[in-house]
């Protein structure tokens, strides 16, 4: 099993050779196709490359103690948002839902009891992520969980390249120094969550903490920023974690 912690950073360089390493070594069938499964250059145009928006809805935080209770995909290209390939999963998490979880995510001790368990599901989640470029509206919640969960089911986890579009607006509002000047003078730091970075592009506000709604938005938000502040040609590379 390839030796890499779900926290721990692979860098750009890094990614090709490990995702070649865990096609060789995967013993699942699924998971063995999804890292055989070629991902775009890191020098391919923004432009051309073919993602999927990814979106997690999860009974709380921590990986280690919490669990996936539904999972959404949209995929999109920067002209195109693919609804009519979308899909949605609802999960049970084999554990109960505290009332706050309830309240968050509007996903009921009812839905879950007649919902399946994630590895029921899980070859067509892998299927539906291979070769795109996956996006996320912060990466710090989908890859430990879905790499945590897929471990706990198969022996092996699964980690891959992501575009996060909160890194992208921590960079321009979080990064800079107009937002270490902020901090000096004592002002709170702009909101970088889905909601209010979407209101700053101009995009609709949506209910949020569905996982289908919020991967759409992140699929929206990512074209918004890439016609803001880049350019269709753009390298992959420059814009992946």
């Amino acid at each position: 099993m390839f030796g890499i912690r779900p926290r721990q950073k692979i860098t750009q360089a890094d990614w090709a050779g490990y995702m070649a390493q865990r096609a060789q070594q995967a013993d699942s069938s699924a998971i063995q196709q999804f890292f055989s499964t070629p991902l775009p250059d890191p020098e391919t145009p923004i432009a051309e490359v073919p993602m999927v928006a990814l979106d997690m809805e999860t009974t709380g935080l921590d990986e280690r103690r919490h669990a996936i209770v539904s999972i959404g995909l949209v995929p999109f290209t920067l002209n195109r948002i693919k609804l009519a390939e979308r899909r949605y999963w609802v999960v049970n998490p084999s554990r109960p839902l505290a009332e706050a979880s309830i309240a968050y995510h509007h996903i009921t001790h009812s839905e879950i009891a007649q919902a399946p368990d994630l590895d029921v599901i899980l070859d067509e989640v892998l299927a539906a992520l291979a070769g795109r470029l996956v996006v996320v509206h912060f990466r710090s919640i989908e890859r430990p969980f879905l790499d945590a969960a897929v471990k706990a089911r198969r022996g092996e986890g699964v980690l891959f390249p992501m575009i996060d579009t909160m890194s992208l607006e921590a960079r321009l509002h979080r990064q800079t120094l107009w937002a270490r000047f902020r901090r000096w003078l004592g002002r709170p730091p702009v909101s970088i969550r889905l909601h209010a970075s979407r209101e700053r592009y101009g995009l609709p506000a949506y209910q949020g903490h569905h996982a289908l709604v919020d991967a759409l938005a992140t699929a929206e938000l990512l074209q918004a920023q890439i016609a803001t502040h880049y350019r269709p040609d753009t390298p992959l590379k420059d814009i992946w974690c």
